[in-house]
């Protein structure tokens, strides 16, 4: 028995004998990837850059977009070198780094969520304190909070893990995995436990409260609002609801997979369950919410065609010049 942090590196086993078909494998998810980078930056950049985008719904969107490409580029580099190679080991201290990314990916995700949740009962329920209730500091404070909590709450779980003594270094997982790298040790696993019974608790009920609370509110004042109010309500909320809904049935499958024996299913499906709330996600927000929202749509509309518009405008205006 040795420290786990003495470990050289950890096996995965989940990894199928693709042969040739992994370059096809390797494209698909490469273009995947491509595709969640180009679309969360595209509104990030078009956020940033539009002023009438500076509100608080739209700041925590950039926050929630911003959680996506950290979340992918925690898991997408290692699983594109992996696909392609022979030999599906990682380093230690890598494995432990891609735990810490990953957990705290889901844990800023769903508070993230939670607060645009609460923007959301502000700005149907008391639209006339709107403003006065959400301002520009609060919103920063609710994302500085977000974002350290986090951090912090996962740093205590990766310094427990460290210095567990582990029997193997055997995962049957595409990446690194928390709970099976737990379910490895020899040693005492009273205090890793708790904490992640505790760690869990806080993890669901802290950010659902404020869900909750803030739904059962906004279905309060559309059941007794006009129709109109119910359309704007419903307008807003649908990409959150959706949003918000895609990443918990993600995570409960992927939580369901890991603490039960889900052997008799098929492993394509068992890996695409397992993969689910870390690809689909990144990918599913920005679209939603570049479809769902007409003032983003047509804002990614104007920066995708500012370069050509401007170079189009010095053309014309270049003969002019050249007269006078």
């Amino acid at each position: 028995m040795v420290n786990s942090s003495q470990f050289p590196y950890f096996i995965l086993t989940a990894y199928l004998d693709m042969g040739y078909l992994k370059y096809f494998y390797f494209v698909i998810v490469l273009l995947l990837y491509v595709v969640i980078v180009f679309a969360n930056a595209l509104l990030i950049v078009t956020i940033c850059m539009k002023r009438s985008l500076h509100e608080p719904m739209y700041v925590f969107l950039c926050s929630l977009l911003v959680n996506e490409l950290y979340g992918s580029a925690g898991l997408f580099p290692f699983l594109l070198l992996q696909i392609t190679s022979d030999t599906h080991t990682m380093s230690t201290s890598m494995c432990f780094l891609q735990i810490y990314c990953l957990y705290t990916y889901a844990h800023v995700e769903f508070c993230n969520l939670a607060v645009m949740s609460y923007d959301r009962y502000l700005a149907i329920c008391c639209p006339l304190h709107y403003k006065a209730r959400m301002t520009s500091n609060k919103v920063a404070l609710l994302i500085a909070v977000i974002w350290l909590y986090s951090f912090i709450k996962f740093l205590i779980t990766l310094c427990l893990n460290l210095r567990l003594t582990l029997c193997g270094n055997v995962i049957d997982r595409l990446y690194c995995h928390n709970y099976y790298v737990v379910k490895l040790a020899c040693s005492d696993t009273t205090v890793n436990n708790i904490y992640g019974l505790f760690g869990t608790f806080l993890t669901v009920l802290v950010p659902l409260i404020p869900i909750l609370f803030s739904y059962t509110k906004i279905l309060r004042v559309c059941l007794v609002s006009s129709k109109e109010t119910r359309q704007k309500a419903i307008s807003t909320c649908t990409p959150h609801l959706a949003s918000l809904l895609n990443f918990t049935f993600g995570c409960c499958f992927e939580i369901l997979q890991s603490r039960f024996n889900m052997t008799s299913f098929p492993r394509l499906l068992r890996i695409f369950v397992s993969l689910y709330f870390l690809t689909i996600q990144p990918l599913f927000n920005p679209v939603i919410y570049g479809l769902r929202l007409s003032t983003i749509r047509q804002m990614c509309r104007n920066v995708l065609v500012c370069k050509k518009s401007i170079t189009g405008t010095k053309s014309e205006q270049s003969p002019v010049m050249n007269i006078f």
